[in-house]
């Protein structure tokens, strides 16, 4: 399966999280970044597993932009993702960071899950272990 890879600029994002009415994990990772690669896996798999619960996963990279589109769909598809991947297309970190969360600083993996129905947002400044993760998912949809 090939992995297509869409530019989204952080207003665009923003506003899917805003309006997005299923349950919403959106993992900001790059392909050179080790933790991000190690914990993609286990969201895949994690919210595959709750598939029921209409759970829906980007994974957004920060890759550099020369990677876009080829390199970071090649690297996706080497590594069997299946989520949806948007490459954000926003080089200043002082910029698009505080728009997802005051105490990001730009270093990755980070991730933000959201359930607009319940009000529930919810921000993690670093690589989340697979225990804490299914936990986690399941605060986002009880």
């Amino acid at each position: 399966m090939s992995q297509s890879v869409k530019k989204i600029k952080m207003d665009e994002l923003l506003h899917l999280m805003d309006t997005c009415n299923t349950p919403l994990v959106i993992n900001f990772w790059a392909s050179w970044c080790g933790p991000c690669v190690r914990e993609i896996p286990w969201f895949e798999k994690n919210v595959q597993e709750m598939k029921g619960k209409k759970i829906k996963l980007i994974l957004v990279s920060l890759d550099f932009a020369d990677e876009f589109p080829k390199g970071i769909a090649g690297f996706a598809k080497k590594n069997g993702y299946r989520s949806d991947i948007y490459w954000l297309n926003e080089t200043n970190t002082d910029e698009f960071c505080p728009k997802i969360d005051k105490s990001w600083d730009g270093t990755i993996p980070v991730t933000m899950m959201v359930n607009n129905k319940k009000k529930y947002r919810k921000f993690f400044g670093q690589q989340i272990p697979e225990k804490r993760l299914q936990l986690e998912l399941q605060q986002l949809i009880d």
